[in-house]
C-alpha cells in the first residue's frame, strides 16, 4: 500500500513534482485499489486492478506557464487514487517542462513542443532537449506492445484570445481520420479542430507517428498563473477525459467546426514583419489578397477567399513558425470519417 509519506504524490501530484520530491517507493497501491508507478519526475503510471480496455497518455505542462491543464491532471490523479473517479484504462500522466513550470515561463531555452521526433538532438545546450528525449522514451515504453486502443491527450492553454476559445489540433499521419477521436472532441465540447497537413515536431505528432496513438492537442483557454485558474471553464474537457479513462462512451455530440492548414508563415530572419495586431485572436479571418507578412523578398498574401490565422507570433526565433493559415473544411472532413 501507499505510505503516508508518499500519499502527497497522489493527493497533489503537481505540488509533489514542483517541490522536487521523490517517493519512498517507486510503486504502490492507492486507496482505490489502483496500482501506481512513479516513472521519474512528473511521470506517473496508473493501472486498474482489472485488465484495461485502453491506454491513455494524458500530458500537460509541455509549456510551463499553461497551468490550468496541469491542475486538472493533478486533481484527476487525486480522484482516481481516492476512488472518486473510476479508472478502466492504463493511464500515464506526464507533466512536461518541470523547470519552466517552476519558473512560471513558457520554456527556459527552447519550445519543448518543437523538439520531438528526434529534433532535440540538434540542441546540445538547450535545457529542454534532454526532457524531450525522456518524454519520447516514456511514451514509447508506455505504448510498447499494446494491442488495445491507444490515446494521447496533450492539454494546453493559449497565449492569446481566440474566436473559438477551446479547440483541438490533430497531427498529420496520412491515416484516415478517426470517428472515435471526433466523437471524443465533440464530447469535450471543443468548438473547432485544426487539421495539420504536414508532419511536425510536437509531442502529439511524435506519439501519433511513432506509437500509432490517436493523438490530439487541446487548446483550452488563456494562460494563467498557478492558483488563478477558474477550472469550471474546463469542466467539459475534464469530464470527457474522465469518461475516456473510465471506459464510458461519449455523452455529448456538440457542434464542431473543422479547419485545415493551407499554409505556414515562417520567420526567416530578424527583419520579419507580421502585419497583424499583436493581440489579434486566433482564427481571425482575412480576405483574399491581404498581405499578412513579409521578410526581405518573402511575402505572404491570402490566396483563398477567406483564410484564418492561428498562433500568430512575430517574436519566435528565426526558422520557426510565426503563424498558421487555415480554411474551413467542416463538411468534407466530417463526411470522410471512418
Amino acid at each position: 500500500m501507499t505510505s503516508s509519506a508518499d500519499s502527497s504524490l497522489l493527493d497533489d501530484f503537481v505540488a509533489f513534482t514542483l517541490a522536487g520530491n521523490r517517493p519512498e517507493a517507486r510503486n504502490g497501491t492507492a486507496r482505490s485499489g489502483v496500482r501506481w508507478t512513479w516513472q521519474g519526475e512528473g511521470m506517473l503510471l496508473l493501472e486498474p486492478a482489472h485488465a484495461p480496455a485502453l491506454s491513455v497518455l494524458a500530458s500537460a505542462g509541455i509549456h510551463g506557464d499553461e497551468t490550468a491543464p496541469i491542475e486538472i491532471l493533478s486533481r484527476l490523479v487525486s480522484d482516481i487514487a481516492s476512488g472518486r473517479a473510476p479508472l478502466a484504462a492504463r493511464m500515464l500522466v506526464i507533466l512536461g517542462n518541470i523547470d519552466a513550470m517552476r519558473a512560471g515561463e513558457r520554456y527556459m531555452d527552447d519550445d519543448l513542443n518543437r523538439l520531438f521526433s528526434g529534433r532535440h538532438a540538434r540542441f546540445d545546450t538547450s535545457r529542454e532537449a534532454p526532457r524531450a528525449a525522456v518524454l519520447e522514451r516514456a511514451a514509447l515504453h508506455f505504448f510498447d506492445g499494446v494491442m488495445h486502443a491507444k490515446w494521447h491527450i496533450d492539454m494546453h492553454t493559449a497565449i492569446r484570445a481566440s474566436v473559438f476559445e477551446q479547440f483541438a489540433l490533430l497531427p498529420h499521419t496520412g491515416a484516415p481520420l478517426s470517428r472515435a477521436m471526433f466523437d471524443w472532441l465533440r464530447d469535450a465540447r471543443l468548438q473547432a479542430v485544426l487539421l495539420h497537413r504536414e508532419k511536425g515536431n510536437t509531442f502529439t505528432h511524435f506519439t501519433a507517428a511513432h506509437a500509432d496513438a490517436l493523438a490530439c492537442t487541446l487548446e483550452l483557454g488563456k494562460v494563467r498563473p498557478f492558483g488563478q485558474n477558474d477550472l469550471a471553464r474546463f469542466a467539459a474537457s475534464d469530464a470527457a477525459l474522465r469518461r475516456l479513462v473510465a471506459g464510458v462512451a461519449a455523452a455529448e455530440r456538440a457542434p464542431l467546426r473543422v479547419f485545415t492548414v493551407v499554409a505556414q508563415i515562417d520567420k526567416k530572419s530578424e527583419h520579419f514583419v507580421l502585419n497583424v495586431a499583436a493581440n489579434v485572436p486566433n482564427f481571425t479571418a482575412f480576405a483574399a489578397g491581404t498581405e499578412l507578412a513579409h521578410d526581405g523578398e518573402y511575402r505572404y498574401r491570402v490566396s483563398h477567399d477567406e483564410e484564418r490565422i492561428v498562433f500568430p507570433n512575430a517574436k519566435v526565433k528565426p526558422g520557426l513558425r510565426a503563424g498558421l493559415m487555415v480554411v474551413d473544411t467542416t463538411d468534407a472532413t466530417l463526411a470522410s470519417l471512418v
